[in-house]
């Protein structure tokens, strides 16, 4: 073989070069296979990295963190050695679940303790308006945590009028008694039927089931309700309580409702108003009917 041919070749050295590394190697797998990882040290050097980024959230626990595989079920300790601390801490993506569903049980609880009382304050009126019920001038019923007094066409208002009839006053007198005694914002909404009207008061039925809305609430401010628990809406034929598709079916429909939303005290943002500035108050116009 030729000088040039040598010159081309490689060092002998690097044949013992290569087999060292490969007892390097060797050596460092046997080392790992005879090791037995201490998983709770592990977890405490990859947190104390996790810490220095980021916020981390703990938690109190009190059993092992659980594995998030099928092999691991839990982890622990490989040897029962002292650690640095005397805690054992595991990712999570979802450490707020069990939070949520005690937030979500407790609001579950407090809707149905508040369901309950409104139906408990729903029969008291109930017994205390029974013979207005058995004649027929007024419903009450309970829709979730509301309580709905509902008062009928009949015996209350003429057809196509926003008066009230005089022997109804009485009566309206007895439920103003009843809501100054009890505690919650009061909304006072009026609905008709769909048959449409138009007249020179009254321009439709939205016109109509507001002014009959507005004149149960002055009723109402009479026997000393607080004008800051009113809000008072009139919904024409949107909001049926049945088909109108028989005569008494609209009749029914035809009705001034008194809800008595027991969860709020008071309606809109000014229950505070900022110091130095006025209510705005509304002075109702009389009317004639021509």
């Amino acid at each position: 073989m030729s000088d040039g041919a040598e010159a081309a070749g490689l060092p002998g050295w690097v044949m013992t070069f290569a087999d060292l590394m490969s007892l390097l190697m060797v050596f460092f797998v046997l080392l790992l296979s005879f090791s037995e990882m201490d998983v709770a040290k592990f977890k405490e050097l990859a947190g104390s990295v996790q810490n220095a980024f980021g916020v981390q959230a703990e938690i109190d626990v009190k059993s092992p963190p659980k594995g998030t595989s099928l092999i691991a079920r839990e982890f622990s300790p490989g040897r029962p050695e002292p650690t640095a601390l005397n805690t054992i801490r595991q990712f999570t993506i979802s450490s707020n679940l069990n939070t949520l569903d005690v937030e979500v049980n407790e609001r579950a609880k407090e809707l149905e303790e508040q369901e309950k009382r409104a139906e408990e304050e729903a029969e008291r009126l109930r017994q205390a308006l029974l013979e207005e019920i058995e004649e027929g001038k007024l419903l009450i019923r309970r829709e979730g945590t509301e309580i709905i007094i509902q008062i009928l066409e009949k015996d209350s208002f003429a057809s196509g009028s926003a008066a009230l009839e005089a022997s109804f006053v009485p009566t309206l007198g007895r439920v103003g008694s009843l809501m100054t005694s009890v505690s919650g914002a009061i909304a006072v909404s009026g609905h008709t039927d769909n048959v449409p009207i138009s007249t020179s008061q009254y321009r439709s039925n939205w016109d109509l089931s507001a002014a009959r809305a507005a004149s149960v609430v002055f009723e109402l401010l009479d026997t000393g309700v607080d004008p800051e628990r009113i809000m008072v809406s009139g919904h024409a034929d949107t909001q049926p309580r049945v088909d109108n598709d028989t005569p008494e079916n609209r009749a029914l429909n035809r009705r001034v409702d008194i809800t008595l939303l027991t969860g709020k005290q008071r309606h809109g943002s000014w229950a505070n108003p900022p110091e130095g500035s006025e209510p705005l108050t509304v002075e109702p116009v009389a009317s004639t009917t021509p």
